[in-house]
């Protein structure tokens, strides 16, 4: 970082200024790393298979995931690839940078026939870097890393039809996190990809041109149609499991479980099922009796920060339809008061929210087969162009962003220190859980970035270039640059995306 701007290790300081060397425990740092992978394989894969051109997705399992455009890659090919892969590193291949127009960028994908690039380029209004390894040549969204040799921490897993590469992370301190198999989550991302291929969203140039067209209307429609398809379908299971009595719902910040749980609330109904709302906030322990994390501060994001075992009790003497007096925590105070006592009828379901839903050490006292869990995300799928996805994360943070200014009065710069710890407790508490769910709704709407860009770039470009928060901000506004506006009244009041920019019909 040299004066507050973020700057590749090939940059050449030519004044006096204030640098900062970054290393894994920051943000920028691992982005740039896995940029650079994205660029080693891409090219491995066009030195040993020219013929097949890769699609980076989302990540997955702490990863970046990749296949064929148009032919798979079998077990022997990657091994292949991953031989490449190595020798490159070995050599030690210089990056070298170097800005181009965009007719000239334009000019030398369309030769290679890298159509998606090229289509992509309509909507860059700078210049183009374009950066050279040896003899290849290629365009990667974000910073690289000056040579191949700082690439040789890195795993790589088959997954058929494609692989998943694993690199060093920040969450996990600089190591390679463990891979662990998550075929629920892959099958959620694969269906969130063939969504947007369908609707011909899969790629930023291919949604302006459907907006420019005139089709934002029928794109909001088909999107908001889908996620009551998505509640109608989740309220028919919990419906079929009579023996149902605990619907726990957990996921990461800014997924939209708010409005989520409310939607759902009315899909049973029509089941004629009325569940019974609880907050696993009013569980809270006195902040004194929280464990403590390893500054020994109290560590409110644990398990053990919730009064596990009247939780437990107060659940299964709902369940038997015993009178409960209800806690309610008052965070203000730091202490808890209660409810008068009331009860339900045994057939009566209780729903949970929260980052330990998903966690039986939370319900441990409540049967298995009692317990339906939902796991709630936003699993967009949508690329720059095949070798550059659009980081999941980076979605939730801009509904956050939106939504902590306009009802939260936090500022983009408090919501952006917050976030790090936010993902902290979301690796350590939320992720572990996912296969353990017996639904994963996909909370994305493939239209919202169109409608998050205005908010979200108001809120940013408040950002002083001095802020360490600047380099965040600025990546941020340089990315929304790509995408076309949609007009916020179009978005219906029921929708999960008033959640987070108002006008929606829950908000009471």
């Amino acid at each position: 970082m040299v004066n507050n701007r973020l700057r590749e290790l090939s940059y050449r300081v030519s004044k006096d200024s204030e640098v900062e060397l970054l290393d894994y425990s920051f943000y920028d740092s691992t982005r740039i790393y896995a940029t650079s992978m994205r660029y080693l394989v891409a090219m491995a894969t066009y030195r040993t298979y020219p013929e097949i051109e890769i699609k980076f997705s989302n990540s997955i399992a702490m990863g970046i995931y990749g296949r064929g455009v148009e032919n798979d890659i079998n077990r022997e090919m990657l091994n292949n690839i991953e031989k490449e892969m190595d020798k490159i590193i070995t050599e030690n291949y210089k990056i070298s940078r170097k800005q181009v127009s965009i007719e000239e960028a334009k000019d030398f994908y369309g030769r290679l026939g890298y159509d998606d690039k090229v289509s992509a380029l309509e909507y860059r209004k700078e210049k183009v870097n374009i950066y050279t390894c040896d003899d290849y040549k290629n365009y990667m969204y974000g910073y690289m890393v000056p040579r191949t040799g700082y690439l040789k921490d890195y795993e790589l897993h088959y997954l058929n039809p494609g692989f998943l590469i694993q690199y060093p992370r920040r969450e996990e301190k600089g190591e390679i996190p463990e891979f662990v198999d998550s075929p629920k989550f892959f099958d959620v991302l694969s269906r969130a990809e063939e969504w947007s291929m369908n609707l011909k969203v899969d790629m930023i140039y291919k949604m302006n041109h459907r907006i420019e067209n005139g089709d934002a209307q029928e794109l909001i429609d088909i999107c908001e149609n889908n996620h009551i398809t998505q509640l109608k379908e989740l309220a028919d299971k919990i419906n079929q499991r009579k023996d149902v009595r605990l619907i726990a719902i957990a996921g990461p910040s800014s997924s939209g479980k708010t409005t989520f749980s409310l939607r759902l609330e009315e899909a049973l109904m029509e089941h004629n099922i009325n569940p019974l709302m609880i907050s696993i906030d009013n569980y809270y322990l006195p902040v004194e009796q929280a464990p403590l994390d390893e500054h020994g501060k109290p560590d409110l994001e644990h398990v053990d920060s919730l009064d596990i075992d009247l939780f437990n009790q107060n659940m299964l003497d709902l369940i038997a339809g015993k009178e409960v007096e209800l806690p309610i925590f008052d965070f203000m105070l730091r202490k808890r008061k209660y409810k008068k006592p009331f009860k339900i009828s045994s057939n009566r379901p209780i729903v949970i929210e929260g980052i330990h839903a998903l966690n039986d050490q939370l319900s441990q006292a409540i049967p298995n087969n009692q317990k339906f869990k939902i796991y709630i995300s936003p699993f967009t799928q949508i690329n720059i162009d095949y070798n550059n996805p659009i980081n999941l994360t980076d979605l939730r943070l801009l509904r956050r962003i939106v939504r902590d200014l306009q009802f939260r009065n936090t500022s983009p710069e408090e919501t952006l220190d917050m976030w790090p710890s936010v993902r902290r407790g979301e690796y350590r508490w939320i992720y572990p859980h996912i296969e353990k769910s017996d639904y994963i709704y996909n909370s994305e709407l493939s239209y919202e970035y169109a409608i998050l860009k205005q908010y979200a770039e108001d809120a940013l470009n408040t950002i002083d270039r001095e802020s360490r928060h600047f380099i965040q901000a600025n990546r941020l506004l340089k990315f929304l640059k790509y995408f076309s506006t949609i007009d916020s009244k179009l978005v219906p009041e029921y929708s999960l995306l008033r959640e987070f920019i108002g006008g929606s019909k829950y908000e009471h």
